[in-house]
């Protein structure tokens, strides 16, 4: 057996000291974790600084990959979030009796081990971590190389704060980030129950291909607000603009601005100075390239198909003028990736219909985007956003970290 095999069999052996440990002594490991990510910003700033060193400046993935103090402080604020949430496990959903006698009961239980592949981001690790340890599951964590220096530390806290209060290291795996061990990995059905990947399309498509292991998609977010004809335009620009430069590199940002041809010029105008304040480079279908044109937006292109459907993750956006609300609705279909989707408008009948009628697993009525999020969503942190429809959708939490199994108690009967 591969040395990489026999520690996923110790991971799925220590897996069910978790699942049998009660709520207190899970998040006594998470107080302690918090605790030591507090305590040692510094060191984890001079691991991260090593990893940041490593990738351009102008990259889109370098704000994924830094941290700061109060990111780290933020992170170990969603730690104490989980604890404070209740425990998704071990919760009784049904109870009958059969005409025989035979009593059944329907409870909620650990996945059991949760493999989870991710690029660039290292507070995933915090995060799926703490998820993990508080819904009592084991996990498996494949980051990528571009984290490692800070992967490392993180790793190296949370096993010190699971060995502090009794629990195996093994409950917390940190791969190796050879890209040859991700197929030992997605195969691995005998210890791994599940895989969650969390990154770019490319690596979504090459877990759906191969995985043997069941999967639950956390896709990459192709997000579009439709600014309606009756929308508040103030409003509007304020949604737009926090939406595409609050955080351009996360999947909940703005990436496709729809707007209603008979509002289009004055919106752009409107919007053109804050987007110009923050270098956002425009790709602009005809209509809407005259417009900025005009008021010589500095940051213009003409938009290609290949700019519709594409997730930028950078300060850059395409815009889109329709027609109507039905063909705002054919261009978000067509080019969604079903994460997270807003429109802008003063007429409810068009927003609910709007709320109805898209398929996402968020979807805003005159807010952003940006929203879309675990913490935000109450949920303490999140592993990812789902865009799949079995088990989880939307943002993927403590809550669906359980799967169900049924109890029967009987006095002898036979069938």
């Amino acid at each position: 057996m591969s040395p990489i095999l026999t520690q996923f069999q110790r991971t799925r052996f220590a897996a069910s000291s978790l699942a049998m440990a009660n709520g207190d002594s899970r998040n006594e490991v998470l107080a302690s974790l918090a605790e030591l990510i507090r305590v040692n910003m510094a060191k984890i700033l001079k691991e991260n600084q090593q990893d940041v060193a490593r990738i351009a400046t102008d990259h889109p993935m370098r704000d994924r990959l830094l941290l700061t103090q109060e990111r780290l402080g933020a992170l170990a604020d969603s730690v104490i979030s989980v604890m404070q949430l209740p425990d998704p496990a071990g919760q009784v959903l049904s109870k009958k009796t059969l005409p025989n006698g035979l009593e059944l009961s329907k409870i909620t239980v650990p996945l059991g081990v949760v493999g989870v592949i991710f690029e660039s981001r290292p507070n995933v690790t915090i995060d799926v971590a703490a998820l993990c340890i508080r819904s009592g599951n084991a996990v498996v964590l494949r980051g990528g190389s571009d984290a490692f220096y800070t992967n490392t530390i993180l790793v190296h806290l949370i096993h010190r704060a699971l060995e502090k209060h009794g629990f195996s290291t093994d409950l917390v795996y940190l791969m190796p980030t050879d890209r040859a061990h991700v197929s030992t990995l997605l195969t691995a059905v005998k210890y791994i129950d599940v895989i969650i990947p969390r990154g770019s399309e490319a690596l979504i498509q090459r877990v759906r291909k191969e995985s043997l292991v069941p999967t639950i998609e956390t896709g990459a977010g192709v997000c579009h607000t439709y600014v309606a004809a009756s929308a508040d335009l103030a409003m509007a620009v304020n949604i737009v603009v926090n939406a595409k430069v609050s955080r351009p590199s996360v999947c909940n940002s703005l990436d496709t601005i729809v707007v209603h041809q008979s509002i289009a010029a004055e919106f752009l105008r409107l919007v053109a100075a804050p987007m110009q304040s923050y270098s956002v480079k425009i790709y602009s279908d005809d209509v809407a390239f005259e417009t900025l044109a005009q008021v010589s937006y500095p940051f213009l292109e003409r938009a290609t198909e290949s700019d519709f459907g594409r997730e930028f993750l950078d300060f850059a956006c395409s815009i889109k003028v329709v027609r109507d609300l039905p063909e705002a609705l054919a261009h978000i279909s067509n080019y969604s990736s079903r994460h997270s989707e807003a429109i802008v408008s003063s007429d409810e009948i068009e927003a609910k219909f709007f709320l109805s009628t898209v398929d996402a697993a968020a979807v805003y009525w005159n807010a952003s985007t940006r929203f879309t999020d675990g913490g935000e969503f109450g949920l303490g942190a999140e592993i990812g956003i789902s865009t799949q429809k079995l088990h989880a959708r939307g943002p993927f939490a403590l809550e669906k970290l359980v799967t169900e199994k049924w109890i029967g108690i009987g006095q002898g009967q036979i069938r």
